[in-house]
């Protein structure tokens, strides 16, 4: 059912595909982005106490971490109003997130720690460290698996159809026939491939104050060694610890991941489009869906409206994935603000994307095959066997091969008798003619239902 603020959403994500997109919010909406500040000031303000070498407290005890932790694990929509509540007379985001904090300790035992929440920190250092986690939680657990069922369909249906012939169109003519396993199979390959690239992408995070120098903590603490407590520290969040930067975490390697992502949408693009070209040629065929409607006045359409919906929305991702890539490693000197806004919309284009892997997921399983149309596509276009015809010619020492079967073939229109007529006339081992004589295009496809097991 959808609800009355949808209605009045400006982005599609949060209106008409919110129902799809609805468990993205835990890692991209404005609450979880408090709730990761919050989570990474909490698990700064323990690790502060771990250091032996850190004097202003010692290390807190198990129940005092627990009740810490508790403030991001139990972190509420009542606590994060109350933080855009304070937002509000700061003007500062993650100032107000350490003004919660210290009211949250306020009236208990904890409170004596208050003071050395976000001690020496710059905004940036809880930022990048948040951004980097949201969008790595949310590709390890909302998008990868959404894009690993979609391999698995894919590899699926290439293994149940290897051995369906299929005619090729290079150019878009008719070329060597293939299998429709095969050409599923291509996609397939190509996304794991990719969906591998993407998911062993390191994400990197800063912890060295106002310009990267840890000045404040090495004036405070000079018997800490802060290289060796930050690496440690982001090490335990998960990331991997980038030690020489500006004010800024310059985000090269959250542009990588971007950019992987752009290349798995790019496959996916791909998939759709031939995937709306063969159901055009009838190759394939739709499932009905009780009332359904194709069209608003011509009853008997069924179009290919989940590979079209998921070509555009990987159109719009990969725009702002490409912008977010190439906007974000860089800022004027030790930093500006033009990446804080761009990040706050990373979770945009994931939206977009796993969108379209669910709308393929659903358009593949509305398939299904055309055997009938797919033989009589082949039978039209005995044509296709001249590669074989002139392979075997040339095995055999005929120089002009080629060129014979250009002349029987280019522009005219050739058949089975017409085909048969001009082999039976040729002067081969015998072996060979008999091969050429019971070749079809339906069983020219080489070693196309050999490779579709090549997939894991």
């Amino acid at each position: 059912m959808i609800k009355k603020k949808q209605l009045f959403s400006i982005a599609p994500i949060d209106g008409r595909y919110w129902s799809k997109l609805k468990e993205l919010g835990i890692f991209f909406s404005e609450f979880a982005l408090i709730k990761y500040r919050v989570r990474v000031e909490v698990e700064y303000l323990i690790a502060l106490g771990a250091e032996k070498k850190f004097t202003a407290y010692a290390a807190l005890s198990t129940s005092y971490q627990s009740q810490l932790r508790k403030l991001y694990q139990d972190f509420s929509a009542v606590d994060a109003l109350r933080v855009k509540e304070i937002e509000q007379k700061t003007n500062h985001d993650v100032k107000a997130v350490e003004y919660w904090l210290q009211e949250q300790l306020a009236e208990t035992r904890l409170k004596k720690f208050s003071p050395w929440i976000h001690f020496a920190l710059t905004s940036e250092d809880i930022n990048n460290l948040a951004y980097s986690l949201m969008w790595q939680d949310a590709v390890k657990h909302i998008y990868l698996p959404g894009l690993k069922s979609l391999y698995r369909n894919l590899r699926t249906l290439a293994r149940r159809y290897k051995q369906i012939p299929l005619l090729s169109l290079t150019h878009g003519q008719p070329a060597t026939p293939t299998t429709v396993g095969k050409e599923l199979a291509v996609f397939a390959f190509r996304l794991q491939q990719q969906m591998q690239a993407l998911q062993s992408q390191t994400l990197t995070g800063k912890l060295a104050g106002a310009s990267g120098t840890w000045a404040a903590h090495q004036i405070s603490f000079p018997q800490v060694n802060w290289l060796t407590f930050s690496t440690r520290f982001i090490k335990s969040l998960g990331l991997e610890p980038n030690l020489l930067t500006t004010q800024i975490e310059p985000h090269d390697n959250l542009a990588a991941s971007y950019q992987a992502l752009i290349r798995v949408n790019t496959i996916l693009i791909d998939l759709c489009r031939d995937m709306w070209t063969y159901i055009s040629r009838g190759i394939f065929q739709q499932k009905k869906l009780a009332d359904e409607v194709g069209s608003s006045t011509m009853p008997h359409k069924i179009n290919p409206i989940q590979f079209e919906n998921a070509e555009g929305n990987l159109g719009i991702a990969n725009a702002l994935l490409d912008h977010m890539a190439v906007k974000l490693p860089t800022s004027r000197l030790q930093r500006d603000l033009t990446d804080s806004t761009v990040l706050r919309t990373q979770g945009v284009p994931l939206a977009h994307s796993l969108l379209a892997v669910k709308n393929i997921i659903s358009g593949l399983d509305r398939l299904v095959i055309n055997k009938a149309g797919i033989e009589q596509e082949l039978n039209q276009h005995w044509e296709v066997l001249a590669e074989a015809i002139q392979t075997i010619l040339r095995k055999n020492g005929n120089i002009d091969a080629y060129e014979q079967l250009r002349d029987l073939t280019r522009g005219h229109s050739v058949d089975k008798e017409s085909l048969r007529s001009f082999v039976t006339d040729l002067e081969i081992p015998e072996n060979e003619r008999l091969l050429l004589l019971d070749l079809l295009p339906q069983n020219y496809i080489g070693l196309a239902p050999e490779l579709v097991e090549l997939l894991k």
